[in-house]
């Protein structure tokens, strides 16, 4: 074994003067104000650290625990799996961060935090060859694998079906890369690797394939030791919390047909009072809800992504994080070319000059001479103005960040932080309907035709969108709808007051939230996404079972985690995050993370006996029983009939509450993340070898 580094030196220094202890309780890593991470050391500098590989993800999430916690992170690089193992074992670094599968084996001899991930370990071959498709094309084959990774058991367990299978053992000390590259090379037929893994290699190495995956979903996780228990509480906190807070868009492409079998909707936009925002902890916006409407008719589920600037609204569009965008898009030609497609429009504005309510100084385009206007370079707003620069306009053009709104551009022109703003005309109206300090002065172009936009060759996606706008356009759907965001002057005064950038909370109990939810590693948004969904944020609300308070707790559940009373906000939110935690704690820990937190609130809605009925039931039906959204919760649904519950074990169950309960609820926290946006990860730090 070899570490290399003064920053190890000064690890192991640590160590010697150290009992074995030391870096694997929780006090004793707060009171050094060090934690060493034990992680694979790879020979080759190119192989390490790669954006997107998975070993650079969880380095990243152990730098950001590290920050919160106010430690540093020493980073011990070792040759092999098993030197990782006995280091841990001796107490030689607080954990272990190496993609590492959780099996039985290892379970014996370490303990785990929560799963990081959820992989699949799959078999690997050249790209041109067509001879294993499947487990009985193994025989007589040469699979290459480290003896020290779960893929050593996999293969043997696999042998005991194909005894003439050759498994070929491989020094631990060389990388996964090079196994792959030795099986392109023709020195093994193939070999293991997990998911994540060759996801990540197969972006730069087209001659390698996925012959076909050899088990089912696996969790992988950081290992610690088992008696470091308080390290263990406090990493899976930190887990619970960042895994659920993770905005993960994947990459899936299809057209109309596709996203029906997928029964979900993706719609891509921003969070602004044209587009999608949230009032009183309800989800609201004129985009948000024609795109609700539209996905109601074809019986999908809408679920909003909002990136992280304009710019990506296209860029994820095209990479298939979205299925559409609806975001006051101006129709343009130049954005057709980058491979997009326009519906027909639904909205048309007027593009104009924004000042402050005092500035009388601009009667005509000559009076914007010598000023400077404000505004993102990936906006409409940008062409028009370059345009007006080449026909002899004398004014400067400056951009602002791709992330900011033009609302707030416009607040920033109030303030007089900028001189002058362009906005669209609709938007221009909602800010001057609640603030006297600007005005709109000019009009600098015809009406712009405002349109959704898909892919190019999502050709159903498109038909079906523009027969949806032909047929609502100047509707009384639309009228209504219109009206209520853009003309009514009490309606857009009472959406400001109340929405969270404006007052800065996502309720009035905010500060109790995000006690409990610290407390018992909880996102605090996902407590008041429940919270609103329980008692629309009412202390006084009482349902018909009995339940009382903010999370609308009965009494006798209450008494059940310790408290007496549970009138104060205090008490009921605490019995209810307790509650919750304790829900969570009833289900497996290697569940994913999500899954095991969308569990425990379906239970708190119908009950943890009826939820363990349609897991054993989505079980039988041949779904994943490890995941909520589209399985499980379709058995949940059928305990509803005499056919199904009279064979469960807790019967009867109304199980479209739950599921209800669960779709509105991760709808809403999805939204309440877009306008208070959580962790952010620090950049991994250069590594020396």
């Amino acid at each position: 074994m070899k570490i290399i580094g003064m920053v190890f030196l000064l690890s192991i220094s640590i160590m010697c003067n150290a009992d074995d202890k030391i870096l694997t309780e929780w006090d004793k890593i707060k009171q050094l104000g060090v934690m060493s991470v034990l992680v694979p050391l790879f020979k080759s500098t190119g192989h390490l650290p790669r954006k997107g590989f998975p070993l650079n993800y969880e380095y990243q999430l152990i730098e950001n625990f590290a920050q919160e916690q106010g430690v540093e992170v020493n980073w011990l690089y070792v040759e092999n799996m098993q030197s990782l193992l006995d280091m841990l074992q001796k107490g030689q670094g607080s954990l272990i961060a190496a993609n590492l599968t959780i099996t039985k084996d290892r379970k014996l001899n370490m303990g785990f935090t929560v799963p990081i991930r959820h992989v699949r370990e799959q078999l690997v071959v050249g790209h041109k060859n067509d001879e294993i498709k499947q487990l009985k094309d193994l025989k007589n084959k040469k699979i290459a694998v480290r003896q020290s990774t779960s893929y050593w058991s996999t293969l043997q367990s696999i042998k005991k079906k194909i005894p003439s299978l050759k498994i070929i053992k491989v020094a631990d000390n060389i990388e996964t890369e090079q196994i792959v590259q030795e099986v392109i090379e023709g020195k093994y037929d193939a070999t293991v690797v997990d998911s994540n893994l060759i996801s990540a290699i197969m972006t730069y190495q087209q001659q390698v394939k996925v012959a076909f995956d050899l088990t089912e979903d696996r969790s992988i996780a950081w290992g610690i030791r088992k008696q470091a228990k308080q390290l263990k509480k406090e990493l899976d906190h930190y887990l619970n919390r960042v895994k659920l807070n993770e905005n993960v868009a994947e990459n899936i492409k299809g057209d109309l047909d596709k996203i029906k079998k997928r029964k979900v909707l993706r719609v891509l936009t921003r969070n602004s009072a044209a587009s999608y925002f949230i009032w009183r902890g309800e989800l609201m916006g004129f985009e948000y809800e024609m795109a609700k409407k539209f996905a109601r008719k074809h019986k999908l589920q809408l679920k909003i992504i909002v990136p992280p600037t304009h710019v990506d609204l296209m860029t994820w569009l095209l990479e298939g994080k979205g299925d559409m965008i609806a975001a006051s898009m101006t129709i343009s030609k130049e954005r057709e070319e980058r491979g997009i497609k326009f519906t027909r429009f639904y909205n048309r504005v007027n593009e104009v000059v924004v000042t402050k309510k005092s500035d009388d100084s601009i009667k005509t385009m000559d009076d914007l001479s010598g000023r400077t206007i404000f505004v993102r370079q990936s906006s409409s707003y940008w062409k028009t103005l370059k345009s007006l620069q080449e026909k002899g306009a004398k004014f400067q053009l400056k951009q602002t960040l791709s992330e900011e709104e033009t609302e707030k551009t416009i607040s920033k022109v109030a303030n007089g932080q900028y001189d002058l703003t362009i906005a669209d005309s609709h938007i221009a109206d909602i800010e001057i309907t609640w603030r006297d300090d600007v005005k709109k002065v000019l009009v600098l172009n015809d009406q712009v035709d405002h349109g959704w936009a898909v892919r190019q060759e999502d050709q159903q996606l498109l038909k079906a969108l523009n027969q949806f706008i032909k047929k609502e356009y100047k509707g009384l759907f639309y009228n209504v709808l219109y009206k209520k965001y853009f003309t009514s002057e009490k309606q857009i005064k009472r959406h400001v007051q109340y929405r969270p950038e404006k007052t800065g909370e996502l309720s009035p109990y905010d500060e109790i939230v995000q006690k409990y939810a610290k407390e018992y590693g909880f996102d605090w948004r996902l407590i008041i996404s429940q919270m609103f969904q329980e008692s629309q944020f009412n202390p006084n609300a009482k349902s018909w079972s009995g339940a009382n308070g903010l999370m609308q707790v009965l009494k006798k559940t209450a008494k059940q985690m310790g408290f007496d009373h549970i009138v104060k906000p205090d008490d009921n939110i605490h019995a209810g995050v307790k509650y919750l935690s304790w829900l969570r704690e009833r289900f497996p820990a290697e569940l994913p993370v999500t899954d095991r937190i969308w569990f425990a609130l379906a239970s708190y809605n119908a009950g943890l006996g009826h939820v363990r009925d349609a897991r054993k039931l989505a079980r039988e039906k041949g779904w994943n029983d490890k995941r909520w959204f589209n399985n499980v919760e379709r058995a949940m649904r059928l305990l509803s009939y005499k056919k199904y519950y009279t064979k469960a074990r807790f019967g009867f169950c109304r199980g479209r509450e739950p599921v209800n309960y669960l779709k509105k609820i991760s709808q809403r926290y999805s939204g309440y993340k877009t306008v208070n946006e959580g962790i952010v990860f620090r950049s991994m730090p250069t590594l020396q070898y």
